[in-house]
């Protein structure tokens, strides 16, 4: 970026937005004084000040994490190319705090968008000819919108069984499943997706109007992470290996047709050689169609950074993670078989693979 300023004629101003600039302020600003101009997720309303302070001279930062902001009022919509089909923001920020994820902080805790904000986008976009959306969110199926009290549920949120959270559980709101069942009633012949989920918020009705509705897609992302109960329990998860294998069993049971994706995180501080291979086990067990499969690697202001050692050593977490994309390629499990993995780079040295199983 430098270079790029130095060779451009016409003065450059150089800014940085989203969750990075929150994380690599300090770097940015101050060590490398590579940028004029940084704006964290919950900072975009400020950018025609923190451009004029740029213009003055001066370098400008607003990475305040904020509490209300939803941008409700703003419907930024990413098409494919072909325009049949677009994305949905519909809450930002996670409560979850596993010890692992850096979201937390760089996201800010959770805030929903209004109901009726993400209705009138969604019918926009049926308007337009969209003929897929999917409804995005850190943790999407924890929407929960108590701006329109007189249509609020009341009583706590419900978990799927056997899961708990590391927070107090929220009272009323209209909930994942209200929205949804919306969503899906605006256009009968327009699909509907969501991502990215966290196993615990899968109560029944949510699952049942998966099963009912038919334009709501039977693929369901179920991050595991681990198959080791103790593992899972030193991620911050709330549950155990167990309620998780219940949740698929339920899954199943309701939606017979449905479609499961996971992800996996190999080499966790103090994952020993028997919670490897009982994420292989759970991987063989529960046959997923995709696979979203990770190195593990330390990253600054999370739990585990202050509170955990990282202690398993690179290649043995490569190794381990060699053998968790074998298990999704299907070795010895017709069931299992996949058209192949992607291998790709991963920041800090790490591994990471993406595979597809095209079996039904």
């Amino acid at each position: 970026m430098k270079k790029r300023r130095k060779k451009s004629l016409a003065p450059m101003k150089i800014g940085i937005l989203g969750c990075m600039a929150e994380r690599l302020k300090t770097e940015l600003l101050e060590r490398e004084k590579l940028v004029d101009v940084l704006a964290g997720p919950d900072a975009y309303r400020d950018l025609p000040r923190l451009l004029t302070v740029a213009d003055g001279g001066q370098q400008a930062s607003n990475v305040l994490l904020s509490l209300e902001e939803t941008y409700a009022d703003i419907m930024p919509v990413h098409h494919t190319t072909h325009g049949n089909s677009a994305f949905v923001s519909i809450m930002r920020g996670c409560d979850n705090m596993c010890t692992y994820c850096i979201v937390p902080f760089t996201r800010g805790r959770e805030r929903s968008r209004p109901i009726s904000s993400i209705l009138e986008e969604v019918r926009m976009l049926s308007d337009q000819g969209v003929k897929e959306v999917t409804l995005l969110g850190q943790n999407v199926n924890s929407y929960r919108d108590a701006s329109e009290h007189q249509l609020c549920s009341s009583g706590a949120t419900r978990l799927s069984e056997g899961f708990q959270t590391v927070y107090r559980r929220k009272e009323g709101g209209l909930r994942f499943s209200d929205l949804l069942d919306r969503v899906s009633r605006i256009d009968p012949d327009m699909r509907v997706r969501f991502t990215s989920p966290h196993p615990k918020d899968f109560p029944d009705e949510v699952i049942h109007l998966i099963a009912e509705r038919g334009n709501i897609c039977t693929q369901i992302h179920l991050p595991a992470q681990s198959g080791s109960s103790k593992v899972l329990k030193a991620m911050r998860r709330g549950y155990t290996r167990e309620a998780y294998l219940d949740l698929v069993q339920n899954i199943r049971r309701i939606v017979p047709e449905v479609s499961l994706s996971s992800d996996f995180i190999s080499g966790f501080c103090g994952e020993t050689e028997e919670d490897h291979l009982q994420t292989l086990s759970l991987i063989r067990e529960v046959g997923y169609n995709v696979g979203f499969l990770f190195a593990y690697s330390m990253r600054k202001k999370t739990q585990a950074y202050h509170r955990l050692e990282d202690d398993v050593p690179a290649e043995v977490k490569q190794r381990r993670l060699q053998g968790v994309y074998h298990s999704f390629q299907g070795e010895g499990n017709e069931g299992q078989r996949c058209s192949g993995g992607q291998q790709t780079a991963r920041p800090g040295g790490g591994g990471e693979y993406r595979t597809h199983n095209t079996a039904s």
